[in-house]
């Protein structure tokens, strides 16, 4: 006969055995949790019920430094071309190879499809992370996608995506409330197709007229950009306190002084790798990031241009890229400024700059292989490229999966241990912190419902109207009244004949006129990548460009409504005497435009930058410093 002591200590023993395999293996059912290292047992990792930091440290542990260098590239999901913009999948041997080979776990997406097929295609991707040794989700970013515009490399249409102003009409409105709003949006419908970043918004000051970024800033005013991107980032990410498990975590860009480009040149481009600003100017530009530090934003990209002018704690900065300036990095954003979050670096920057790239000719024009900004650090190999940026600060590198030449960087002991294991954890935290190793799954018929419903879409629309800036209206021109006579440019024909009007072929038939324009600029370096797809030069109307012919056409016959997308801040000054209604928008369908115009909606849009008087103005004043030309002909703020 069994002793009771004896069975006591059995017991004992037991349920000993039973806590101690906590860590390792749980009585619930198999299906309660995910096995992602396929081991058969529940990994502290995996369990949801410990503390994201126990659950870093432990899958730190389990990675190899393949993995972990793997983890710090932010490459892009291909499609039928390198970039992924073309096509309506992914390429998923490529995919496959990224992922199990490169190790990467973070991606841009740029398809432009239905929302069922852009979930459906995320969660193949997530299938073959599942499949991965560790099962670590992916992380999927994109550049945004509620807007007007789309460049390659700032921005994405498509999609079914409620369609709002650029972010200068929200800065427009003015509305703190709204912005969040629109994050709140915009949030829910990335979540819904499987996106869980948000490469935006920016936080640059827009402070050199004719650069080509403008229309995705929050305008020139550092106070308000810091305002209106505090809102944006706690719209996105859930709260005023950093990111939250239904959230998308932003990544503010582009730290910092990315406006100041001397002739509006883009950092994108070698011939715009130069910023030039002084020690005052450069304060505003950093406080205009302030908001998004405030409310804890998960990310923080550094800009491209190398800064000149300016001194940190009475050292001038290194003539490098922010991508690499340790004073930029590390020393402002995280020492003086606390940031704790995710520092990825823009596209390219540790790619090689071939002649393609620095001086491409209409023979040789630069293409997708000839795309890089190492602005600083062109003679580096692109080992010591690596290994500088992850010593100035970065966690990740955008646009690239080079893992294996980080790697070789540290194997040559050019970077630390410690360094790659805490932008690691950094990149690992924002998966768990949005619940992604539990499920990055999303449901691929609901996402029909949620991105543009009915409701999205009506706040969107009636953004588009609020955000438009009247700034002339003549002899009380507004509002249009039906069963008039209308001449129209650039603007639908149908929108006009359903509000009662009539559609007439000549300005001398008509009563009025409405004439939609964009923006002046010019194509300055066609051989260029992105030089070519961006408006640069002069913002004035000229003799013989069509738009201009077309006010002047218009306005010597009948009183004319002049709207114009101010993407960037156009020069006004021979458009103000021939138009009786002038109207700006940032964003707005022919609809919107309408509405305002026949008086269904109130434009209450004040100008988020001011409109420079010339041509001459804008070339005498300094690219760093906000809304100072001389004489401008509309001042920020202005709008009836």
């Amino acid at each position: 006969m069994t002793s009771m002591p004896f069975r006591l200590t059995a017991l004992a023993l037991a349920i000993s055995a039973i806590v101690s395999n906590m860590s390792s293996a749980d009585a619930r059912p198999a299906k309660a949790y995910r096995d992602l290292n396929h081991n058969g047992r529940l990994d502290p990792y995996e369990d949801g019920r410990r503390s994201d930091e126990v659950r870093i440290e432990d899958l730190l542990r389990r990675m190899t430094l393949e993995e972990k260098v793997g983890t710090m590239m932010h490459a892009t999901l291909p499609s039928r071309d390198p970039l992924g913009h073309e096509g309506d999948s992914y390429d998923p041997k490529e995919t496959a190879r990224l992922i199990n080979e490169a190790k990467v776990t973070s991606f841009i997406t740029r398809l432009a499809v239905a929302p069922d097929a852009m979930a459906r295609q995320n969660n193949a991707a997530q299938r073959v992370a599942e499949g991965s040794r560790l099962g670590i989700p992916l992380t999927i970013s994109t550049d945004p996608r509620n807007h007007f515009q789309a460049v390659f490399g700032a921005s994405t249409r498509g999609g079914g995506f409620s369609l709002w102003p650029e972010t200068l009409g929200l800065a427009a409105i003015g509305d703190l409330s709204l912005v969040r709003r629109f994050g709140e949006i915009a949030r829910r419908e990335y979540r819904a197709t499987g996106i869980h970043m948000a490469l935006s918004p920016q936080a640059d000051l827009a402070t050199e007229p004719r650069w080509p970024r403008t229309t995705a800033t929050f305008g020139s005013d550092p106070a308000a950009v810091s305002r209106l991107v505090g809102a944006y980032v706690a719209g996105f990410q859930g709260s005023d306190t950093g990111l939250t498990r239904d959230g998308v975590a932003t990544v503010v860009k582009h730290w910092v002084g990315y406006g100041a480009q001397p002739d509006g040149f883009d950092g994108h481009n070698y011939y715009g790798r130069i910023a030039r600003l002084g020690n005052a100017t450069f304060a505003q530009h950093v406080a205009a990031f302030d908001g998004a530090l405030a409310v804890r934003t998960a990310g923080i990209m550094p800009t491209y241009p190398i800064l000149t002018g300016v001194s940190l704690d009475g050292k001038p900065l290194e003539p490098v890229g922010a991508g690499f300036n340790r004073q930029l990095l590390t020393d402002l954003l995280r020492g003086q400024k606390g940031f704790r979050g995710l520092v990825l670096s823009d596209w390219a920057v540790t790619n090689d700059c071939p002649v393609t790239c620095s001086a491409p000719t209409a023979d040789k024009p630069q293409g997708i292989d000839a795309i890089a900004v190492p602005w600083g650090v062109e003679t580096l190999s692109k080992e010591d490229r690596f290994a500088k940026g992850v010593n100035a600060g970065i966690d990740q590198f955008g646009g690239v999966a080079d893992s294996a030449i980080l790697l070789a960087a540290y194997k040559a002991g050019k970077v630390p241990l410690s360094r790659i294991d805490e932008s690691v954890r950094r990149v690992l935290r924002i998966k768990f912190q949005l619940g992604l190793f539990e499920n990055p799954y999303v449901d691929e018929a609901a996402a029909l419902n949620v991105v543009g419903d009915a409701g999205a879409r009506a706040e969107a629309e009636k953004a588009q109207r609020r955000a438009q800036v009247l700034l002339e209206n003549r002899q009380n021109l507004l509002p249009f009244v039906a069963g008039r006579k209308v001449w129209l440019y650039k603007i639908d024909a149908a929108e006009a004949w359903a509000r009662g009007f009539t559609v007439v072929d000549d300005p001398a038939q008509a009563d009025l006129a409405i004439v939609r324009v964009d923006a002046p600029f010019e194509t300055l370096h066609p051989h260029h990548f992105f030089g070519s797809r961006q408006n640069e030069g002069r913002l004035d109307f000229r003799d013989g460009q069509p738009d201009f012919e077309a006010i002047k056409r218009a306005s010597a016959r009948v009183p004319t409504a002049v709207v114009i997308n101010l993407d960037r801040p156009a020069i006004l000054t021979n458009v103000r005497d021939k138009a009786h209604v002038l109207l700006a928008t940032f964003g707005a369908s022919d609809a919107a435009v309408y509405d305002v115009l026949t008086g269904k909606a109130r434009p209450e849009g004040k100008l988020p930058f001011e409109l420079p008087s010339s041509m001459s103005a804008v070339e005498s004043q300094d690219p760093a410093a906000p809304d100072d030309s001389v004489a401008p002909l509309y001042p920020r703020g202005a709008g009836l």
